[in-house]
């Protein structure tokens, strides 16, 4: 993949281009994200225009599909195409893919709920662990994670009785469900949730899947930048 018209570059010069230290582009070769530099008779390393291509396309990828993941990409393109490349582009391309699909049923079961109502409370409306967790899909011990970081905190009716979760904690609980399928962390949703349950501020909810939104479409447009950066590394087809 190298071609015999490249100039010749330092490892100073590679990482002034790219944006990262030396030592950083000395990781990235020894890490395989870039084909191994020849040296001169000093030991000195260099490099060419494909070392650089490569860092590029590797800092795009990672910014698309993380770091790890784009060494993986990197390392399968530099072994194209006797590697899995192609399919490791379009696992990441698919895992963006469900990220918005979760993203927009998040958004949409956010607005249904947002305007439910909650009346008189009937003995039959009150919820257990289990029943709350096949309700909605989730394992027991997750309801208990949730509870233990003040997402959603049932009731009981005596001390070390056993949790019970009324019509407003069943709302939090889908509300935090969703947002959780829809990537948001715990610490984030640990300071939205009170404020949630005290104001009701619905807009704050869609704020915060409109970010989510906008760092998907960031990523995504990163995770283009870094496949057509390594097509000008790919040898032609045919």
């Amino acid at each position: 993949m190298r071609s015999r018209k490249s100039a010749i570059m330092r490892t100073v010069d590679v990482a002034r281009r790219v944006g990262c230290s030396v030592q950083q582009v000395r990781n990235l070769e020894r890490d395989g994200v870039l084909p191994s530099a020849t040296r001169t008779g000093t030991g000195y390393r260099i490099y060419d225009e494909t070392h650089l291509r490569s860092a590029l396309a590797y800092r795009a990828l990672a910014d698309g599909a993380g770091p790890v993941e784009a060494k993986r990409i990197m390392r399968a393109a530099h072994a194209y195409p006797a590697s899995d490349l192609l399919a490791l582009l379009d696992a990441a391309h698919a895992r963006l893919d469900t990220e918005r699909r979760e993203l927009r049923l998040a958004r949409e079961a956010a607005a249904t709920i947002s305007g439910e109502s909650i009346g008189d409370v009937r003995p039959s409306d009150v919820m257990s662990v289990s029943e709350l967790a096949v309700a909605l899909g989730v394992r027991p011990s997750a309801l208990r994670h949730w509870d233990a970081e003040g997402l959603v905190v049932p009731r009981r009716a005596s001390p070390g009785g056993p949790r019970r979760y009324f019509p407003d904690d069943v709302r939090d609980a889908r509300i935090v469900h969703q947002l959780r399928m829809a990537g948001h962390r715990v610490a984030s949703l640990r300071a939205l949730m009170p404020e949630l349950r005290r104001t009701r501020r619905w807009d704050e909810v869609m704020t915060t899947l409109a970010a989510r939104d906008a760092s998907i479409d960031a990523r995504s447009r990163a995770l283009l930048d870094g496949a057509a950066a390594l097509g000008a590394l790919l040898p032609p087809v045919g």
